[in-house]
């Protein structure tokens, strides 16, 4: 389904969730990279800003600063263990969010909308690559399943917009993203930064690393600067209101042995490694084909994970005291 945005006057562009990890990141392109172009206006909403769950408040912000273009990154967001245990919490809640932010910009007229799904959407039980075809065929990995139906509706949200009212609602899909103001939480946090927030308290201690699972589970990994880059892409060129995985190609997919490793090298860590396999290892892969980000980009170079990790490493000892953990 394509749509076309006629927008010639100069965008004024709502981030939801601008202080998140890939918000921040957005930021940073458009104030330190020259994406933004002359005469835009981004504002970055906060949970300060609004409560998104209120529809009352969600209308309200966006009355305020009557965006032409919205890009979606607020979320109730946890890793697999925090999943686990609040799935109700995260159906409900990212319900709610998602049907006002929608609504509201449907409501003042925005002229495109693209939001942030994740690859834990897809089938649990599918063949391998998954692209963007496969969303809805079969139900999603138990483990996180409030989050993952509660997401994959945002694509059945943007279709029925797009039907009733032509709106030119979007998505993209973007498989493990990492970089500086992730957060760091070793309870909560995602895979990557509780390894880096691990390593560096074990090699302060004196104490072994111990990796959560047995390390063999598979993830693509993308820095969120590189996701920054493409989502600024999507908001100005892509022209479908079916979405598009955000991803380093297959072959980039690391174990979460290799990660923990790479991590191991980049912080110096010298102790000893430990694979606590009472630990759930959660969804073994997920492997996702980036074909049709490749079709419509097919220059993009992705910045390599390993300069990526260090560079997320360095900015997380630099500001240890102020990161999010």
């Amino acid at each position: 389904m394509n749509c076309q945005s006629d927008h010639s006057a100069p965008l004024r562009v709502l981030v939801t969730g601008g202080s998140g990890l890939v918000g921040r990141a957005i930021q940073h392109v458009v104030r330190e990279e020259g994406g933004a172009k002359e005469g835009e206006e981004w504002i970055f909403l906060t949970s300060k800003d609004a409560n998104l769950m209120s529809m009352e408040e969600t209308r309200a912000v966006f009355e305020k600063h009557r965006p032409t273009h919205v890009i979606h990154l607020a979320a109730m967001v946890g890793g697999l263990f925090k999943n686990m245990k609040y799935n109700l919490d995260f159906w409900r809640n990212n319900i709610y969010i998602n049907d006002n932010v929608l609504q509201a910009a449907h409501e003042v007229g925005a002229v495109k909308v693209v939001s942030c799904l994740s690859t834990c959407i897809f089938p649990d039980k599918t063949s391998y690559p998954i692209d963007e075809t496969m969303i809805h065929n079969g139900p999603p990995h138990e483990s996180n399943f409030g989050y993952a139906y509660a997401k994959r509706m945002i694509d059945v949200h943007n279709r029925a917009y797009f039907q009733q009212y032509g709106r030119c609602f979007t998505a993209v899909i973007p498989t493990n993203v990492f970089g500086p103001h992730d957060n760091f939480s070793i309870e909560d946090g995602h895979v990557l930064p509780g390894l880096i927030h691990k390593a560096y308290i074990a090699q302060k201690e004196g104490k072994p690393l111990v990796v959560w699972g047995s390390g063999s589970p598979r993830r693509q990994f993308i820095y969120s600067l590189d996701l920054a880059r493409l989502f600024l892409w999507v908001l100005r060129e892509y022209p479908e209101v079916d979405p598009v995985i955000l991803s380093v190609g297959e072959e980039e997919e690391v174990s979460i042995k290799e990660a923990a490793e790479a991590v191991v090298q980049a912080l110096d860590f010298k102790g000893e490694v430990v694979f606590d396999t009472s630990k759930a290892d959660g969804q073994f892969k997920k492997t996702a084909s980036n074909a049709k980000l490749h079709r419509y980009l097919p220059e993009f170079t992705f910045t390599p994970f390993t300069q990526a990790l260090k560079e997320t490493c360095d900015w997380f000892v630099a500001n240890y005291d102020s990161a999010r953990k």
